[in-house]
Formats: structure tokens, sequence, C-alpha cells
């Protein structure tokens, strides 16, 4: 198995996902530049710093909610779909593993009692955030 795997559709980018087992020095951005929302994986040694920083204001466009779960506990299998909502593949996802949903549609089915910690552009816009199929 991968330990990072890209999904795709015949155009564009639909998920990234970061299996629990991956393991490599250092930092690795995931995504591109251009996405509103940002992967990256860090592993540092006891006693490495990250220099005191702030983040300055910035604008940003963003166009697509783009989020990302983190699997606290469980098991979740998650169907993945193209724009014109067709199904495309599905993926197990498991403690310790990460996702990021960048395009497409998706749904979960919980395969255990599970726990998920989810990150998204806010604010929330209810209803209006989306498209149910």
């Amino acid at each position: 198995m991968n330990k990072i795997e890209q999904i795709f559709d015949d155009y564009r980018m639909i998920a990234i996902i970061i299996y629990a087992e991956y393991e490599k020095e250092g930092i690795e951005f995931l995504t591109p530049d251009n996405f509103s929302q940002q992967l990256a994986y860090m592993k540092r040694p006891a006693g490495y710093t990250i220099q005191a920083h702030i983040h300055k204001p910035v604008p940003r466009n963003v166009k697509y909610t783009q989020e990302t779960l983190f699997i606290k506990k469980g098991r979740v299998k998650i169907n993945f779909y193209n724009e014109e909502k067709q199904y495309l593949s599905s993926r197990t996802l498991k403690t310790g593993d990460v996702i990021l949903l960048v395009s497409g549609g998706h749904d979960f089915l919980m395969l255990e009692d599970t726990e998920m910690i989810e990150v998204k552009q806010g604010p929330y816009a209810g209803e209006e955030d989306k498209e149910r199929f």
C-alpha cells in the first residue's frame, strides 16, 4: 500500500490521503501552492525549534471548500464522486489516517464507532454550503 495516495478523476485531483504508516524526515508539502487548503507532513526530532512567527493578513479568494479529516479513532469508508456526481472509487481509512478532500463529491459510512476531526474554510454557510445527492 502507498503511504500517500492521490485520487483523481479524468480532469482533477479529488483527494489526498496520508496513511498512518507514512513517515519521512523534515517537511513535505503535499498540495500545490494554488490550493486554498494546504496540507503538509512534518517530522522533527526532539529539541528542533520552529522560530516564533505570526501569520500576516493576506487576502485570499476561496471558491470551493476543501476539507481535511483526521481519523482520531475507528474506521470509515469514503466513496468519491466526480463533479457530475458519478461514483469513482472508495477507500477505507482507519485510526491515524488523514485525508484532504479537494474536489468532487464524497459520502461516508462508519464501519466502526468513529471519531474524526474536520478542518475546512469558514464560516460555515449551512445548507448553502452543500448540494446533497
